[in-house]
């Protein structure tokens, strides 16, 4: 059997397997004593030597393999794990991650894993005596138990599964299930063995015992998630909902090829409403109707099975930031909230590396060394915080530290030697919307040393231009000496939103309503000069007017004589007014990317066609505010 053609699913459930296996060697490096993480982590790397076996990759079984062996001895063993040992059990994490890409993508075995393997067996060559000399076995969960029903102790649900019989990695497959089920209640008395799942005898038939209390039909779906699952049978009371709970893989093109069909129905949509209106004819009304109906399901379950949690990117980073903490020689503690928060798959891909640059950056130049801190009356460990909160039709993605804060001083001195901050008026002046402004300029740094990490406003444009690529926008807060927060708002997902349509002489634009506050017909006197600047005072409160018309240079349709509407736009504190000929009303449009002439402002996010076949500028709201 060719089994190359799963290479994709090998190397996505093993990139599963090795988060794990990251996030329990962060754990265990914090509580050094602790016996949980090692049987976890002895799973994770059982689990991918299947996997690798079954697949046929040898490098990545045989240094697996090692790395179980070393893991067994730390289990039995009754000292806490060293630096040393958990250090060589990183390597081997980033050594196998490596191996899986190379081997998936057809390379040859890295010759520094066979140094790793190598180093992995004299850790255990000197451990193993004195392991055996300590004792027995630590009085932890086994990882994966081999007692046989009716020849030892058992207790639980009795599970029996079979897979498809056509389905390939069979036995990195009863594997998975094997591992889903965990989070329900303890795994025990696996038939056959799991070390038998990678044989080429093994027909994808097992059986187990589940310590848990939880409804059969909630551990079928356990089992049923990992995949290919033809049959499972618990405690012989589950037959009837076999059909419950099927889950499949779908690669993420399928589901861009349907988002594209789905915008192209709305515009269809969209134009077929507009025909009605004009025709007015009852049948024609209740078909239009429909459509509208039909399609706004369909658009929402589309919507729905693009959504994942953020926890499936914001995972990498723990690693990432103990990683550059030892570089740099800091002490970090790093959590992570709101793992939960769903986002559109295609705007999680795309905000991964700009998340990288702002968490390196917190990391090399915002949380200060631990003596520097000590200095200040610190806490010798920095708290660094990534979180993700919903509001409203948005995300916002929050980077803040602890740490020394932005030197204004510094960026407004290197700003005016680089001709860049000639109007920025003196520190005083420089408020946390220009200071984002400033230090997003290609190529701006304050630092008097290159690294090969970050500088305080090195990879900020790149920030920038990547959020507001997906209509989003950034907000800086920082503090000196108290730290920096770095706020990503985000729509909630890509193509499809909607949008306020405003006309400003001939031409129409569409605002997007996850920044839209209200639009209001402003009375006599609410708009007013305020410090030099246009402004429309709404409930007490001065906020900054745009006046499209002139911002965007239109002459063409007789400006109007009399009130004209003004939509305010909220970005988190920031409030701002656009004037506006007029306001069409509310509509759902499909955004499309659009190359802008060079010197074009920089107020646009997009375009998009609307109802009537007419092509309008989607704008863009930080870019006016």
């Amino acid at each position: 059997m060719d089994v190359g053609r799963y290479a994709d699913l090998f190397v996505s459930e093993s990139r599963e397997q090795l988060t794990a296996f990251n996030h329990l060697l962060l754990a265990w490096e914090r509580d050094p004593r602790s016996a949980e993480p090692v049987d976890g982590l002895f799973r994770a790397v059982h689990s991918l030597k299947g996997m690798a076996a079954t697949m046929g990759y040898a490098g990545v079984a045989d240094l697996a393999h090692r790395a179980e062996n070393l893991l067994d001895v730390l289990r039995r063993s009754a000292a806490p794990v060293t630096a040393p040992q958990l250090e060589l059990l990183f390597r081997s994490a980033d050594a196998l991650e490596h191996g899986v890409d190379g081997a998936a993508a057809a390379r040859p075995d890295d010759p520094a894993a066979t140094a790793l393997a190598a180093e992995l067996d004299a850790e255990v060559a000197r451990m193993e005596p004195a392991a055996g000399e300590r004792g027995p076995r630590r009085a932890a969960r086994p990882s994966m138990p081999v007692v046989f029903p009716g020849t030892g102790p058992g207790k639980g649900r009795l599970v029996r599964v079979v897979l498809n019989a056509d389905a390939a990695l069979k036995g990195a497959r009863a594997l998975l299930v094997l591992r889903r089920v965990e989070a329900l209640g303890a795994v025990q008395a696996v038939v056959p063995a799991a070390t038998a799942f990678a044989g080429e005898e093994f027909d994808g038939r097992f059986s187990f015992r589940l310590d848990t209390a939880v409804p059969a039909g909630q551990i079928e779906a356990a089992v049923r998630a990992a995949g290919e699952v033809e049959r499972v049978e618990v405690a012989e009371e589950a037959a009837a909902a076999e059909t419950r709970g099927r889950h499949i893989r779908v690669d993420l093109r399928r589901l861009d090829d349907l988002m594209n069909l789905i915008g192209e129905l709305v515009l269809a949509r969209g134009r077929l409403a507009a025909l009605s209106r004009r025709f007015a004819e009852p049948d024609l009304d209740d078909v239009t109707r429909a459509i509208e109906r039909l399609s706004g399901a369909l658009q929402y379950e589309i919507i729905q099975a693009r959504m994942v949690p953020v926890w499936q990117v914001f995972d990498r980073f723990p690693r990432m930031v103990r990683d550059l903490a030892r570089q740099m020689g800091r002490e970090v503690a790093f959590r992570v909230e709101g793992k939960e928060i769903e986002l559109d798959r295609a705007i999680l891909d795309e905000i991964a590396e700009p998340l990288v640059h702002l968490l390196r950056n917190a990391v090399d130049h915002g949380i200060e060394p631990p003596e520097e801190r000590a200095a200040r009356g610190k806490p010798a460990v920095g708290q660094l915080v990534l979180a993700a909160v919903r509001e409203r039709s948005s995300v916002a993605i929050s980077v803040r530290d602890d740490g020394r804060g932005i030197d204004r001083a510094a960026v407004l001195r290197r700003s005016r030697e680089l001709g860049l901050g000639e109007g920025a008026g003196g520190i005083e002046q420089v408020g946390d919307e220009v200071l984002l402004h400033l230090i997003a300029q290609a190529g701006f740094t304050t630092s008097e040393h290159v690294t090969d990490v970050s500088g305080r406003g090195v990879g900020i444009d790149a920030v920038l231009s990547a959020v507001r690529a997906l209509g989003g926008s950034v907000e800086l807060h920082s503090e000196v000496g108290r730290g920096t927060t770095f706020t990503l708002r985000l729509p909630a997902t890509l193509a499809v939103v909607r949008a306020l349509l405003a006309r400003v002489g001939r031409e129409t634009y569409a605002v997007p309503l996850t920044h839209v506050a209200e639009a209001v017909d402003p009375r006599h006197g609410e708009v007013q000069q305020v410090d030099g600047r246009e402004a429309l005072v709404l409930r007490g409160r001065a906020i900054p007017l745009v006046r499209l018309r002139e911002l965007l240079g239109v002459t063409d349709g007789a400006a109007p004589s009399g009130r004209q509407p003004i939509i305010v736009l909220e970005i988190g504190e920031r409030r701002g007014g656009v004037v506006v000929d007029a306001v069409l009303g509310h509509q759902e449009i499909v955004v499309k990317p659009v190359q802008l002439p060079r010197g074009a402002p920089p107020v646009f996010s997009g375009a998009t066609i609307l109802g009537d076949g007419a092509p309008a500028l989607i704008l863009d709201a930080g870019g006016l505010i």
